[in-house]
């Protein structure tokens, strides 16, 4: 096994610069300038130390759209934002609601090695919200898919979703609801408000979302399941999960909030750009403001990029036509730093929370999110906090270059990312 040395690093930016010794898959030991014989020698001048980094919500394409992204492209964007697990969503083709699709999306993972690769598993089949998809075979495959969801796709029949919170809470299994009630949202193309209206285009109402929060939070009471609501975008949302979490119920409900989230606004609506078509859609300065405070204050569990890349063709055409999504992996340090480090909502121990320790925890994997310390897995990122630099979306590991932050400068560079104490990314180029 190889040992590598990780001089001068700063465990959660908190005092002065120690060296962290990688044996193997664990820290050995951390210490001021420590002496030994290392296979490999990262110089981090100070980087600040976090555990690796765990997206529970992530699109790779594969089966299906391997024109917009395979397991190994977004394994490589992640390797290079920092992650060292994934969680891809189930809306392939075909959709991965049997043991078949979920293995082959876990075996490539494992093929390309540069994160942890856990498939998601659809709820229903198809996506469709009809019938419950095979959760417990899903669940007893090589995959041991945890986590189910029809993301793009809301679980809108509320005897499907109570059915699916009481089989998946048999064996601790989570439902990530995409909230969005579709009979509020026919034909929606954007943020139900002033920008919509005067650009002419078909509104989504803030309420489509928190109506099915609210009824989802309530059927996790009265089952015991776990839900966990995926990519949370309204200030109401934000106020019922905080409702929730205050009456200490029955039923355990997280959230994650996308960086998109936390940084744009419908104004970006004016270009008529579909590069800014998300699903659900950007909303006001009062929601993104919103969501910052219930991410900071833990009302919004964690981080999630909602990593959505898309050929060419789908996103450069007219604005009705585009298909909803945006890169995320390699840029959601840079954003979470931007909104919530900067601004002092959270500090580096807060970063860990939101986009490592929650994430993990939520998703009930035990070697993921776990303390910088000595005897801990060796799942690391260093990050450069002074460090900036410009988003080009070519430039990127993503075969789709959908990023709506072209050009924009963002603070935090990953300096390496390790899994299971290998360098799989390091000074913005994987490794193998």
């Amino acid at each position: 096994m190889s040992r590598v040395l990780l001089k001068d690093v700063r465990p959660y930016g908190e005092g002065e610069p120690v060296d962290v010794l990688v044996d193997g898959e664990v820290i050995a030991e951390i210490g001021a300038d420590l002496d030994t014989d290392a296979d490999e020698i990262i110089q981090a001048n100070g980087a600040v130390a976090l555990p690796g980094f765990v997206d529970l919500h992530t699109h790779l394409r594969e089966p299906g759209r391997e024109d917009a992204e395979t397991v190994e492209t977004g394994s490589m964007a992640a390797a290079l934002g920092g992650y060292t697990a994934v969680f891809a969503m189930a809306n392939t083709d075909p959709v991965a609601d049997n043991a078949v699709i979920v293995e082959h999306v876990w075996r490539r993972g494992r093929e390309v090695g540069l994160v942890d690769v856990h498939p998601v598993g659809a709820v229903t089949v198809g996506l469709k919200g009809e019938k419950l998809a095979e959760l417990g075979t899903m669940r007893r495959s090589v995959a041991e898919v945890r986590v189910f969801s029809d993301d793009g796709h809301c679980v809108h029949d509320p005897l499907i979703m109570r059915r699916a919170l009481e089989y998946t809470k048999s064996f601790g299994g989570v439902v990530a609801q995409h909230a969005e009630e579709p009979r509020l949202t026919a034909g929606a193309q954007a943020h139900e408000g002033a920008n919509a209206a005067r650009l002419g285009l078909a509104g989504w109402p803030a309420p489509a979302e928190e109506a099915i929060v609210a009824r989802d939070c309530l059927l996790a009471g009265h089952t015991g399941g776990t839900l966990h609501i995926c990519h949370v975008s309204t200030e109401g949302t934000a106020e019922i999960l905080r409702w929730w979490k205050s009456r200490e119920a029955n039923g355990r409900v997280s959230a994650e909030v996308t960086p998109h989230h936390l940084l744009l606004t419908d104004d970006r609506l004016a270009t008529y750009d579909p590069i800014n078509k998300v699903n659900p859609p950007l909303r006001t300065d009062a929601d993104v403001l919103a969501l910052r405070q219930a991410l900071a204050d833990g009302t919004v569990d964690c981080v999630a990029t909602d990593h959505a890349p898309h050929a060419a063709q789908d996103k450069d055409c007219e604005w009705s036509a585009a298909k909803p999504g945006m890169l995320g992996l390699q840029t959601a340090l840079g954003i979470v730093v931007q909104t919530m480090v900067r601004s002092g909502l959270l500090d580096w121990r807060g970063v860990a929370r939101v986009m490592s320790e929650r994430p993990a925890e939520i998703a009930g994997l035990t070697n993921q999110g776990r303390l910088v310390a000595a005897g801990e897995p060796a799942n690391l990122v260093l990050v450069d906090p002074d460090a900036e630099w410009t988003v080009r979306a070519a430039e990127l590991a993503s075969l789709g270059e959908n990023s709506p932050f072209e050009g924009m400068r963002l603070p935090g560079r990953v300096v390496a990312t390790l899994l299971r104490g290998r360098i799989t990314a390091h000074e913005g180029k994987v490794t193998r």
